[in-house]
């Protein structure tokens, strides 16, 4: 059906709208291609299985085992891509830190955060590009808006909405004494399309203000950042990335509008499900997953029960571990709520 549409004529008139096909076959090829893979790898383990049943050679027994574990985890990787099925899963995704209790060590704790989200996307093979940040006083972000380009960014970093506590020695300190940080990340998919969200213009609040980059002379002498606050709901959006205002508007506005369209979707799913939503704030004992860097080293998810001892390593990217514990766990969440509704 897909190449049936790229094969006409006048495919190439709308770019954005091309380059959105171009990237959904892509996307479907791959999931073909890692079954026909994963289809040839079981052969492979079939024939090695029956050449050492018929020769009676043991020596073929840890040849069939590494290859088993790499079956395995081909199988649970294609598994966990197949939960990825929401609406705006296969979108770019949006990620906004906000540094919250803490304050030096929570902006240092908010470039940690970033530089961890910025080595998976690369790791994954995955684009980023800074929209909007403003520094910490002395070191780090107080907030930064990075925006992740690839297939099903947004079904992998769903997992990541949520308080991220930091406990560690704060080289900030002079005490040197155990310090706890906190800092906020907020998700939402990149919806470059029409979702039906209509904003008054009377209830926007649009400031202009100066980049925080590098930029040169452009950035120094122009107010081109802009923040819009939508003062209905409180929900504020910014960005510095773009050249012109005009443009910084454009997605900023795009930014909003994806906001307050998630937002109409949890509130029509809690009056569905009797759940009444709460706003939690950046501190203790709201948090998702903490991160102890001192006097023993830990990640741990609170929603799932993941842990990994080897703190660096998930700060260095890898955090694969975490999203794909987090995508079976709503999975079944997802499930059981459904099953309960049909009773």
């Amino acid at each position: 059906m897909l190449e049936h549409i790229m094969e006409e004529p006048n495919f190439w008139d709308s770019t954005e709208k091309a380059q959105g096909y171009v990237k959904e076959l892509k996307n479907l090829k791959d999931i073909i291609d890692g079954y026909d893979f994963l289809k040839g790898q079981y052969e492979d383990i079939e024939t090695l299985i029956e050449i050492g049943n018929e020769e009676n050679d043991d020596s073929l027994i840890p040849e069939i085992e590494e290859a088993l574990k790499k079956f395995i985890e081909n199988l649970e990787e294609l598994r966990l891509n197949t939960l990825l099925s929401d609406e705006y899963d296969k979108y770019n995704a949006i990620l906004t830190l906000h540094a919250g209790a803490g304050g030096t060590e929570s902006c240092d704790w908010a470039s940690m955060l970033a530089r961890m989200y910025q080595k998976w996307a690369d790791k994954k093979g995955y684009t980023t590009e800074i929209l909007d940040y403003l520094d910490g006083e002395e070191a780090g972000f107080k907030s930064i808006t990075i925006q992740i380009n690839g297939i099903n960014a947004y079904g992998h970093l769903k997992s990541e909405h949520g308080v991220h506590r930091l406990v560690r020695i704060s080289p900030f300190n002079a005490a040197g004494k155990r310090q706890t940080s906190f800092v906020s990340c907020d998700i939402m998919p990149d919806i470059e399309e029409d979702t039906g969200i209509e904003i008054d213009e009377d209830d926007l609040r649009i400031d202009t203000y100066r980049s925080s980059g590098a930029g040169g002379q452009h950035v120094n002498k122009t107010s081109s950042a802009i923040r819009i606050t939508h003062i209905p709901t409180g929900i504020v959006v910014q960005c510095q990335n773009e050249r012109s205002q005009f443009q910084n508007k454009d997605k900023a506005m795009q930014m909003l509008k994806a906001k307050l369209y998630l937002l109409k979707k949890q509130e029509n799913r809690e009056k569905e499900s009797g759940i009444r939503g709460e706003v939690k704030e950046i501190g203790w004992g709201n948090q998702i997953r903490s991160y102890v860097m001192q006097p023993y080293t830990m990640v741990k998810d609170h929603r799932t029960n993941m842990e990994v001892g080897n703190a660096q390593s998930v700060l260095d990217g890898n955090i694969d571990p975490f999203i794909n514990e987090y995508l079976k766990w709503i999975n079944i969440k997802s499930t059981n709520e459904t099953q309960n509704q049909n009773i």
